[in-house]
């Protein structure tokens, strides 16, 4: 039972990971055709950086999620505090409210959106993206923030201003601290989304400003660029730099 256990758990991650480690194999193949393995080579690496085309959008993609993310993340503190102090009929309509950009289908939201900028004459491009962006992101900041708030204690915050500290350094230094694991974790999320989203971002922005998934889309007509390919190793590589960094650091303050 064990072995079959094994084998179903390598049958999914075979499914789940192969494609990507193709995906990277095909990075260094000396041909543009998929299915027939040339020789190796690093051309597509160096062609990368000077592919304009490739690296415009992901300065668009970049950019968008920086500046999505860090505006997310301010508006899913001040929105959460403000839902802290609410009575309980008013926190529960507030929570639906936020919840509908969650489970609605991300065709309805792009739609919405684009009607939107449509109907106030917003001309689409860069702007109207990161706005977009920062439409679906901050649900999922306040999300990941209300349970850290939940679980604060409210006697904190009235100790440190009987304590004298002014209304802005008890944001800063108690409450915002108490929701650090909340902030970080909706900040990642929201980055994350971002760097993924496509429907929205193929309807919410104009000609010339394209991220990398719209791009993707784009070349899947005319065939794909296999800088993309070496593009994509590269993100995945600095992923798991990331990751690795970040276990280790945690590693050292568990042992420390």
């Amino acid at each position: 039972m064990k072995k079959l256990k094994r084998a179903y758990l390598f049958l999914a991650y075979l499914f789940l990971y192969g494609p990507i480690f193709v995906m990277m194999l095909y990075s260094f193949n000396n041909s543009k055709l998929r299915g027939s393995w040339v020789g190796f080579t690093l051309n597509w690496y160096i062609d990368l950086f000077k592919n304009e085309e490739i690296l415009t959008s992901l300065y668009y993609t970049l950019v968008t999620a920086v500046v999505a993310t860090i505006i997310s993340v301010l508006l899913g503190i001040v929105t959460s505090l403000g839902y802290y102090y609410l009575n309980k009929k008013q926190q529960a309509l507030l929570l639906n409210i936020n919840q509908l950009p969650v489970f609605n289908p991300d065709i309805v939201t792009a739609i919405g959106l684009m009607s939107l900028y449509q109907m106030l004459s917003l001309s689409q491009g860069l702007t109207t993206l990161i706005l977009s962006h920062v439409a679906f992101c901050t649900p999922y900041v306040i999300l990941s923030i209300l349970p850290k708030l939940k679980q604060m204690n409210p006697q904190m915050i009235e100790a440190s201003l009987d304590l004298g500290a002014t209304p802005l350094q008890t944001l800063t230094k108690v409450v915002v601290y108490q929701i650090k694991p909340g902030i970080l974790s909706g900040a990642l999320m929201s980055f994350t989304l971002s760097l993924d989203d496509f429907v929205i971002s193929f309807f919410t922005t104009g000609s010339g400003v394209s991220n990398l998934s719209v791009l993707l889309y784009s070349m899947a007509k005319r065939g794909i660029d296999p800088s993309m390919y070496a593009l994509s190793t590269l993100m995945l590589v600095a992923v798991f730099l990331l990751l690795f960094m970040v276990n280790k650091k945690f590693d050292g303050l568990h042992w420390s």
